[in-house]
């Protein structure tokens, strides 16, 4: 609610604005007609002109007020204000023709590129703020045989709550009944819809589409997905990047060497000409134009503006950048440094290939997924994801028995079966053999001879191999993978996506340890980016110059850490991320040289006499206001081919 109050008077702002620049144009044409129709005298003139020149003025000369009252007085406000004030009073001067027009148009035209500005800053804030609109208004709870509507913050965890077609999810929990399709889009920047049912995971922030889902809480709302995405974003814009310090702190000693430098070129000129009185309203004039074109806006408008916009960007395709200091960073990666288990693979067990000897390949998998039925390691689990129709098939399983350190024996009917390692099947006298196949290998036995095989493996997700290809065409010279998995798994994984380094059986701190070298072996001026999504990963995480932490089924230590969050677990959002970092950069910096390289070129005209005010307006707000609009393009996401 406070999100669209902000926004409405935001928009009425905008139309005051809009209309006062309207009235404003009308009143200065017609005090331009009666110039030139009537011989009026300098001070009736001054009259006239001020009506317009105070109705669209009057806010910038309170605001330089304003700052010179708390003794920051070099603004461009306060440049705006001189410089006006100044092309009001020449007029007087003997010998000096007014420039009433100019004064009014001057502060006009400034207030034009206000409107735009402050268009352009709209724009951004909308992008950013579609995600606080996956705040939840409300949260329905079942507390005894009742449902109580409450505010999300106060339910509890391991409360139920029951969520309808239409409503957000209001916080982080599972399925206890119900099925339904969630749409992620604002947290995930994914389009198509989740399918969900009972048992699974669901997180705060999606909306539910068709279904009614109850839900048990596992979080409360402090510490849900949707709690900590807003918070990121709200904070974000606190954490500048270096342009941005640069650009402030350049402003804030640029602005008053102006100041005095026209007061110089007001003052020396006509003195060392030995005729003052002659020469003081030209030099005075040039001042002034001095003065307008000196205005560092473009500069300290349109580059937080870019960065705001690049921000944005990032997070309308599921990418939170926690500031913009980390997007100067992500620019520069030369080092990606991946972790395995959840990042470029599933971190998730599933049945790779199924071996039989004395039965086909169906009845082999039947038969493992019903002894390992009652199971609750990840193997057993994914022999049932493989064979889910185990549970209703109408075979007796009894006798079960798990036998430490080599597998579960029981009787499927009227066989015995044996399902584990190859210490099962030596003990039951079962003739096995090995498989070429990487990963875990479960040997199956039925009434004590060898059935078969079944190959488990960490699933790679489907984008992982086109994420190492996309990191390449931009320019990453090293990619490495670091896994605590054995070292033929970790082979078989670098292998399939090509990545030529990787580090396998380390422990936690020993890649911690492994990404201190990487950071000393890389270049001058270049970053290390550390990906990850686990628990153990939150202290590498935090020592890279970047870490990537996976949202979607990171652990929260790894996303508090983190500095990006990938909201879909999808590695080929870090190409685009550094795709948006170095756009947004490449934005900023043609700002940057643009509107120096006009702001010269105009000074140096103007310095010997050969500028107008019209050209000192082009090259203060003019600038600002193409700055402005280039800006807007960081908002703008490109779907590009990778090395752009």
């Amino acid at each position: 609610m406070a999100i669209s109050v902000q926004e409405h008077q935001h928009e009425h702002n905008q139309h005051k604005q809009l209309a006062l620049i309207i009235l404003t144009s009308v009143l200065l044409i017609g005090a331009v007609v009666i110039e030139h129709r009537y011989q009026l005298p300098t001070w009736q003139l001054l009259l006239i002109y001020l009506v317009p020149y105070l109705l669209i003025g009057h806010e910038t000369l309170h605001e330089a007020w304003e700052g010179i009252c708390e003794g920051e007085a070099f603004n461009e406000d306060f440049l705006m204000s001189v410089a006006t004030i100044g092309a009001l009073c020449i007029g007087f001067l003997p010998g000096a023709e007014n420039q009433f027009p100019e004064a009014v148009f001057v502060m006009l035209f400034f207030q034009v590129g206000e409107l735009f500005e402050g268009y352009a800053e709209d724009k951004s804030r909308k992008s950013i703020a579609h995600l606080m609109d996956i705040r939840p208004d409300v949260a329905h709870v079942i507390r005894g045989d009742k449902q109580e509507d409450v505010n999300p913050e106060q339910v509890n965890v391991d409360e139920v709550i029951v969520i309808k077609p239409g409503e957000k999810v209001p916080l982080d929990g599972f399925i206890i009944s119900g099925r339904s399709s969630l749409n992620t889009v604002a947290l995930t920047g994914e389009s198509m819809p989740r399918d969900v049912e009972e048992g699974d995971e669901v997180i705060s922030g999606c909306v539910n589409l068709s279904g009614v889902i109850q839900v048990r809480t596992t979080k409360g709302f402090g510490e849900s997905t949707v709690a900590k995405i807003i918070n990121l974003v709200e904070h974000a814009s606190e954490r500048k990047s270096k342009s941005e310090t640069f650009i402030t702190k350049f402003a804030s000693l640029y602005t008053p060497i102006v100041v005095f430098a026209a007061i110089a070129l007001a003052i020396l000129p006509p003195l060392l000409s030995g005729n003052f009185a002659d020469s003081f309203p030209t030099w005075l004039y040039r001042a002034l134009m001095f003065l307008v074109v000196s205005c560092p806006c473009a500069l300290v408008i349109s580059v937080p503006l870019t960065f705001f916009g690049g921000l944005g960007g990032a997070s309308r395709n599921g990418i939170l950048i926690k500031g913009a200091n980390y997007m100067d960073m992500l620019s520069k990666i030369d080092t990606v440094v991946f972790d395995k288990t959840g990042t470029l693979t599933h971190g998730q067990f599933a049945v790779e290939a199924v071996h039989p000897e004395i039965c086909d390949a169906h009845h082999l998998l039947h038969l493992a997924a019903h002894v390992e039925h009652f199971s609750t390691h990840p193997i057993g689990t994914a022999l049932r994801d493989a064979f889910p129709d185990e549970a209703t098939d109408g075979c007796v399983v009894s006798d079960t028995e798990e036998i430490a350190g080599q597998g579960i024996r029981a009787k499927i009917d009227n066989d015995v079966v044996c399902v584990g390692n190859t210490k099962m099947m030596d003990a039951i006298g079962a003739k096995w053999h090995d498989c070429h196949h990487v990963g875990t290998i479960i040997h199956v036995a039925i009434n004590g001879e060898y059935a078969g095989h079944i190959v488990i493996n960490d699933k790679i997700k489907d984008d992982s191999a086109s994420a190492i290809q996309n990191l390449k065409a931009l320019g990453v010279h090293r990619l490495v993978m670091l896994t605590g998995d054995r070292e033929k798994v970790g082979e078989d994984v670098a292998k399939k996506l090509q990545i030529t380094e990787y580090h396998a059986e380390l422990l936690p701190n020993d890649k911690v340890n492994m990404v201190e070298k990487l950071l000393q072996e890389k270049g001058e001026g270049n970053s290390l980016a550390f990906v990850g999504d686990g628990i153990n990963d939150a202290p590498v995480l935090a020592r890279a110059d970047v870490g990537i932490a996976m949202g979607g089924l990171g652990s929260d230590a790894a996303i508090e850490a983190a500095d990006v969050v990938l909201m879909d677990d999808k590695p080929s959002k870090i190409g685009l991320a550094i795709r948006i970092a170095r756009r947004t950069i490449a934005i900023a910096k043609q700002n940057v040289w643009f509107a120096i390289g006009v702001k010269i070129l105009v000074l140096l005209l103007a310095t010997f006499g050969l500028a107008t005010m019209w050209m000192a307006v082009f090259a203060d707000v003019g600038v600002t206001v193409l700055a402005v609009f280039n800006a807007m393009r960081a908002l703008q996401i490109k779907k590009a081919s990778p090395g752009k």
